[in-house]
């Protein structure tokens, strides 16, 4: 996650592990955002939704490129935690992003499969 440029997030399938376990971190964005810190979520599910907000998406898994993805604007989300007590937080904006982002990972999917135009897709610029 941190190996990246404004790494903020990883899920285990990314790194060979099918558990269902994400860990996300905005405290260090690059886009100073609301937070809950540093989130370690196992088995993490998605109560709610509310609005949509399209946003800039890029990924570890596919580091050339990054697109524009529709996304909630605010979730619920309901994970347990490192002792194994379930929690429940409202994540907002940027970390909520992530939050989706990393859970569409458990299930296989990648930012790019839910840019909203082909043409939206567009190789990273170098830094």
């Amino acid at each position: 996650m941190r190996a990246g440029i404004g790494g903020v997030g990883i899920a285990a399938p990314q790194i060979g592990d099918n558990r269902r376990f994400i860990i996300v971190d905005c405290s260090n964005s690059l886009r100073p955002c609301k937070h809950h810190g540093l989130l370690y979520m196992a088995n993490p599910a998605i109560e709610s939704r509310n609005g949509e907000k399209l946003g800039r998406e890029g990924c570890l898994s596919v580091p050339d490129w990054v697109g524009m993805v529709p996304r909630a604007a605010e979730i619920t989300v309901s994970f347990d935690d490192l002792r194994g007590m379930r929690q429940t937080i409202t994540a907002t904006g940027f970390e909520a992003r992530v939050i989706q982002h990393e859970i569409d990972h458990l299930d296989g999917i990648l930012f790019i499969d839910r840019v909203v135009s082909s043409k939206g897709l567009v190789r990273r610029m170098a830094t």
